[in-house]
């Protein structure tokens, strides 16, 4: 009987809302699935039914439902979008790019039902995986990341509706084409400067032409802001202008002859700087492959600021002017052509033929070599390269041979090969008719073959440059012998760049002759040796320097340590180093020249990389006893050493410290290690106090009394190559204290001491300083070392054109041991760059734990051999982590699509309530709690129009102008105005007026703009109910909106008890959500006639017959305590009371049968029962 009436009970309908409440407080597995419409089912339906598919999916995601491929366990289908995931929010976020869902679909759901699903991308915001899709990224609200994505995938990267309908799907139509709001003053104050306050002070033409007129852009400026150290390195590296030369006002005869030596030194000094300037502007612009270059000029005139700027030139009768800026000339054009930022698209062969002149020149020659240092010079062909050869104009031969080995660097190409040892005439087989060649072009020739072969210990190649280490240049001048040796050995050094023992092969020999050349006996097996060379080196082998003895090590010595300096780089070879020893005799001091021991220094702590440590006690540990004694004796008893010894003493001492210093500098080059740094700033003062004692006295304790005993040029020679050195090491960050003691040393009367070399010396520190504009910095893999160690050769040149024991073209190589590890940062919002604080952590090393360390954008990164992870942090920008593998390679290419930094620029997201670094550098108006609270208390239950009359007057910020300062979101700073209108008072009350000032504080400060809708959705649902519960009369006898109500308080019950992965703070308040609760049961209390409607409904199971109004009042009852349908209820009475005795209560076992109904409702159930038992 009983099972015939409960078969005829209609069954209960389904209900979406019913099976998401029970979803997100049972879990997906609890909820009923005939809650469910079976059209869920299907995957092709309407778009109504495919939202609640969606919908529903997400939901069962979030809440613990398992994926077995396209299907979960609560049945319904579920596309997922590629990538990881940890958790179910971040696997629902998946989902819902999978399923197209994105933030304009979201806005258009029920604000409870949007919630559990906004909740998700909350949380996985902060922190989301690195391998996402782009639109996953969007729909974070995090475009920071998807332009990264997009970057790194090749896409355009502007979120373009037209390029990618995926994105548009995802995120809100406002948020794709967001333009910056501002410009930020300091910025627009800065980059708008005249280009008059950047020249020369004491410049009357005006010309702007020096090459560095476009060094000043946002980036730059950004990370010097007002800061004029660019503006004086572009003053000291000017060489476009006449300098200006202090004299009499009206000069005599003798103050005539003054003013030419005075503008001889400067002539030195100015010729001198395009080096520095080639450093400063390297890869910092680019041109068009229309124009032709322009190359500024390089003046060497002077003025006279006390003759009304009179110009007064060089004495052509004393000095032949065009000789002496032949090199200086290629220099300029060398630096005008570093400017242009390599390989960005390729260089087209045209351009170069373009800027050719007819008549062959230094100014191209100089082109030739910085586009060949770019990388460019692939583009020609080997009938230009003959051609530019036919020429026979020694300036462009040097500059193409250097730039297209470098172009070709370490490929081997084999016409190039050819074509370089064309210039080599030691190489030509006997039948080549004799050339005459210059030993500059040799020279440059062997270290251009050095270049092509680098690391490929090609043994037929090191066997030819051994031999040229110890052959006789075929110049005339003799005394450049030392500097084909040199080219020799570097050459042979870059072909077995870091082999060590495996770069010998069955060369066995080939150690034992370098050594001779450093300084060793005959060999044995010398003839042996060079019975396994050929014929025709044999017939050549009568160019051997003999010299009336086996070898001459004052010319082969160097070379030879160069050599095994760079072959045996960073081997760690004990046995290599202990026939490079320092001198520890009388002998052995007198035997070895001071400056071959400094060369010895510095090769010992190549091969020993690992043990060169930034300290004092390290310089003095190479320094031998016998040295260190003899310094330290002079002091004591200057009587009883010989003057003789003496001398040895303090010139190994000097040479010594600076071989270190130089190693220091070469170990640490790039890096901005603040103890070598320190340490050599502290070495120069203590240099240029022995020169001429200064205020400024060193830190660091160093033998006194050096003048005595040695030559002015030879400490001046020191001191600039300790202070390049230095410069090195801080490369491209624009050190202060550096580069004070360096402006020092350009404007220093050096009382006639100071050379072409020394001035050379301190441009190139300058440049390397401010490398790039201070965006590139140099590395120390293998390649960089060896580049870097052509420009710290300690023999500086003595003239213009001195190019006897280094090349100065070998100078400019330290462009190829350049690294752009430069990264700043941008805003997504605006697209301007901005400053952030990283941290960036490096990997543990022999000497140091695993370390981090804060900076700011912009910035220089460390090398990717130690860098480890790179963290946007701070509490104004939405975190981001770059996590690295230290690799022991090359930074990364430009366009290269496995850069993380994406060529140096990091997209962040602001996050809203805070202001940029640039407009509130210290963080007082990023304190939004108390900058709103002040408008609140101004705003609070009046109009905005009236706060003009607030404590400030005129000077008042309306909420409008406060958000818009925080936020670029359109929808708040709408809602803003809107909370300033003048008629708000007339549209609503005070306490409406109050909720939305602090919802939008909410908001704002929290950063989270969607939650406004959520928010005033919520609340003006109820304020509808209760006016309707009010009036008299009902506008809209709508119901959902109870259930929307339930499924925000069943969100907040589902934080409460741990239904969600994350953590259990919610992203709205749980006080409001109580208060939701609090006023609907005061409302459903409010009438008195609801619980006899109730009773009524129960008893007849029929709607009763009242006003429309009591009607809607018991529909939300019934809703909102879960109240089943009647009919059950009915029967769930009779069974109940035909067990119910007088003295037991049915709410227990009405408890057990109706589980998810209010204790309310179920004491109203509770009376039926009652009253039916008493019938019965």
């Amino acid at each position: 009987m009983y099972q015939n009436q409960t078969s005829l009970i209609p069954k209960t309908p389904p209900s979406l809302f019913r099976w998401l409440e029970n979803c997100l407080k049972h879990g997906s597995n609890s909820a009923s699935d005939n809650d469910l419409p079976s059209l869920l089912i299907i995957t092709d339906a309407s778009s109504v039914v495919s939202w609640a598919r969606k919908i529903v999916s997400f939901y069962s995601i979030l809440c613990g439902a398992t994926k077995v491929g396209k299907k979960l366990s609560t049945g319904v289908n579920c596309n997922v979008a590629m990538g990881s995931s940890c958790n179910s929010e971040e696997l629902a976020v998946l989902a819902m790019v999978g399923e197209k869902f994105g933030l304009q679909q979201l806005d258009l759901l029920p604000a409870g039902v949007s919630l559990p699903l906004r909740h998700a991308l909350d949380k996985c915001r902060e922190c989301p995986p690195t391998d996402w899709p782009a639109a996953a990224y969007v729909l974070l609200g995090r475009q920071d990341l998807a332009l990264s994505c997009l970057s790194h995938s090749g896409k355009p990267i502007e979120l373009d509706s037209r390029t990618d309908e995926s994105l548009v799907s995802i995120s809100t139509p406002y948020m794709l084409h967001l333009q910056p709001v501002t410009i930020p003053s300091t910025l627009s104050d800065t980059v708008g400067l005249d280009n008059s306050k950047f020249e020369d002070a004491e410049s009357v033409d005006g010309s702007n032409t020096d090459g560095m007129e476009h060094i000043f852009n946002s980036s730059t400026q950004l990370r010097y802001g007002r800061d004029l150290r660019l503006n004086e390195v572009r003053r000291l590296l000017c060489s476009a202008r006449p300098v200006a030369i202090q004299t009499p006002v009206n000069p005599s005869a003798s103050d005539q002859d003054l003013q030419q030596a005075q503008l001889w030194q400067l002539a030195q000094r100015t010729t001198s700087l395009p080096l520095g300037r080639g450093a400063f502007t390297l890869a910092t612009t680019s041109t068009l492959l229309t124009e032709a270059l322009t190359v500024p000029k390089l003046v060497l005139a002077g003025r006279l600021p006390a003759q009304q700027n009179a110009t007064v030139n060089l004495d052509p009768t004393i000095r032949n002017i065009q000789e002496l800026k032949s090199w200086p000339e290629f220099h300029n054009a060398v630096a005008a052509g570093l400017r242009l930022a390599p390989l960005q698209g390729k260089m087209s062969r045209t351009w170069i033929v373009y800027n050719k002149p007819e008549e062959p020149n230094v100014v191209h020659a100089g082109l030739l070599l910085a586009l060949g240092l770019h990388g460019h010079l692939q583009v020609l062909t080997i009938t230009d390269i003959y051609q530019y050869y036919s020429q026979e104009h020694e300036c462009t031969t040097v500059g193409l041979m250097l730039g297209l080995a470098a172009s070709y660097r370490g490929t081997m190409q084999p016409a190039i090969s050819k074509s370089l040892y064309v210039h080599i005439p030691a190489r030509h087989p006997s039948s080549f008719p004799d050339l005459e060649l210059p030993t500059l072009l040799q020279s440059a020739a062997l270290v251009s073959v050095g270049i092509l072969y680098e690391g490929s210990a090609h043994p037929q190649t090191m066997q030819i440059l051994l031999g040229e280490i110890g052959r006789r240049s075929g110049g005339d001048n003799v005394l450049e012998r030392e500097g084909y040796a040199v080219s020799a050995g570097f050459s042979l050094g870059l072909v077995a760049l870091g082999r060590g023992e495996d770069a010998l092969g069955v060369m066995d020999t080939l150690l034992e002759r370098l050594f001779q050349y450093v300084g060793g006996k005959e060999l044995p097996n010398e003839r042996s040796l060079l019975s396994k060379i050929s014929t025709d080196e044999l017939s050549r082998s009568t160019g051997q320097l003999m010299d009336g003895n086996p070898v001459n090590i004052d010319v082969t010595a160097p070379g030879a340590i160069i050599a095994l300096a760079l072959m045996f780089l960073k081997t760690e070879s004990e046995a290599i180093v202990s026939r490079l020893s320092i001198p520890h005799t009388h002998f052995d001091l007198q035997y070895v020249r001071p400056d071959f021991i400094m060369l010895r220094v510095i090769a010992r702590n190549l091969i020993m990389w690992s043990r060169v440590y930034p300290s004092k006690e390290w310089i003095d540990s190479q320094v031998p006893e016998i040295i260190k004694n003899g310094v330290k004796g002079i002091g004591i008893e200057i009587f009883a050493i010989d003057e003789m010894d003496a001398e040895s003493f303090f010139q190994a001492y000097v040479y010594i410290v600076t071989g270190a210093c130089i190693s220091l500098g070469l170990r640490f080059a790039g890096t901005k290690n603040a103890s070598a740094q320190e340490l050599l700033y502290n070495c120069s003062l203590y240099f240029l106090n022995e020169i001429k004692p200064l205020s400024l006295v060193s830190a660091i304790s160093f033998p006194k009394g050096l003048a005595r005993f040695i030559d002015r040029g030879t400490l001046e020679t020191c001191l600039h190559l300790i202070v390049l050195s230095l410069a090195v090491i801080m490369g491209g960050s624009g050190h202060l204290q550096t580069f004070r003691l360096l402006r020092f040393l350009r404007g220093r009367n050096s009382d006639g001491h100071a050379n072409y070399g020394t001035q050379m010396a301190v441009s190139l520190a300058i440049g390397f300083l401010f490398l790039g504009g201070g965006m590139r910095t140099f590395s120390t893999g293998n390649s960089a070392v060896a580049a870097l160690l052509f420009t710290l050769y300690p023999r500086l040149p003595t003239g213009l054109s001195d190019n006897r024991c280094h090349l100065q073209a070998f100078r400019h190589l330290y462009v190829l041991a350049t690294e752009a590890r430069w990264v700043q940062t941008v805003d997504v919002d605006t697209g301007l760059p901005v400053y952030a604080p990283l941290e960036v952590t490096i990997k543990e090393t022999e000497h140091f734990a695993e370390t981090s360390f804060g900076d700011v954008t912009p910035c220089i990164l460390p090398e990717r051999a130690v860098l480890k992870t790179v963290r946007v942090c701070g509490p104004r920008y939405w975190p981001r982590v770059i996590d690295l593998v230290p690799e022991d390679k090359p930074w990364w290419c430009f366009r290269d699509k496995t850069d993380p930094f994406n060529a140096g620029v990091l997209y962040i997201k602001r996050k809203v309530g805070a202001c940029s670094y640039v407009d509130d550098p210290i963080g007082c108006q990023s304190l939004l709690s108390r900058a709103i609270h002040k408008v609140f208390g101004w705003t609070n239950l009046r109009g905005c129009s009236e706060s003009t009359n607030g404590p400030t007057g005129a000077s008042l910020v309306t909420v409008d102008q406060l958000v818009s300062t925080f936020s670029s979101d359109p929808s708040l700073i709408a809602f803003a105005q809107l909370c300033c209108d003048p008629s708000w008072n007339t549209r609503c009350d005070a306490d409406f007026h109050e909720f939305c000032l602090q919802v939008l504080f909410e908001c704002v400060s929290k950063d989270r703009p969607a939650l406004l809708q959520v928010y005033l959705s919520l609340y003006t649902t109820i304020e509808s109910m209760s006016d309707q519960v009010a009036c008299s009369t009902i506008a809209s006898g709508d119901s959902l909106s109870i259930n929307n109500l339930k499924l925000a308080l069943a969100y907040n019950e589902a934080l409460l008890r741990g239904r969600f992965s994350t953590s259990r703070a919610g992203i709205i308040q749980s006080i409001f959500i109580g208060s939701l609760r609090k006023r609907v049961e005061e409302l459903l209390n409010y009438s008195g006639a609801l619980k006899d409607d109730h009773y009524s409904y129960l008893c007849s199971g029929k709607w009763p017959n009242v006003e429309e109004k009591r009607l809607i009042l018991l529909s939300w009852y019934l809703q909102w305590f879960n109240v089943p349908a009647a009919s059950v209820v009915k029967i769930a009475v009779e069974k109940v009371s035909a067990k119910l005795t007088p003295q037991l209560s049915s709410v227990p076992l009405l408890r057990l049968l109706f589980p998810r109904t209010h204790i309310d409702a179920i004491s109203e159930i509770d009376k039926l029962c009652i009253s039916s038992h008493v019938i019965r």
